[in-house]
């Protein structure tokens, strides 16, 4: 029997500044959560990747800044600039530091919930 799937209540959506992150606990993981809002205001979407840096061993991510890199949507960590896709975790520079991405629920509410991983 497979057990469901938990899920971690982080926030409000409205908590998060826009374009910017927020660090929780989601089980035995340090997640960054991040609210990303476009120019016009029309397109958001809510991004869950791993809030440990793997290059400077430092749990930072979620301070980090978010932007664009031909078209992909990133953070860049607040040590060595290093640039992580939101979607999948992927370091653009070095695919070997990758960090885990997490499911993202956001109820009609706006509540943010994390899926344990």
């Amino acid at each position: 029997m497979t057990t469901p799937p938990r899920w971690t209540y982080v926030c409000r959506r409205d908590d998060i500044v826009p374009n910017t992150g927020v660090a929780a606990k989601v089980g035995q993981a340090q997640v960054a959560v991040f609210r990303v809002v476009a120019p016009d205001g029309e397109d958001e979407a809510v991004f869950a990747i791993g809030n440990h840096d793997p290059r400077s061993g430092a749990n930072v991510i979620s301070r980090g800044l978010v932007g664009d890199v031909g078209g992909e949507l990133v953070v860049a960590s607040p040590v060595y600039k290093n640039h992580f896709c939101l979607r999948t975790g992927r370091c653009l520079e070095d695919e070997s530091w990758s960090v885990p991405a997490f499911q993202v629920q956001v109820s009609e509410d706006g509540l943010v919930l994390v899926r344990e991983a």
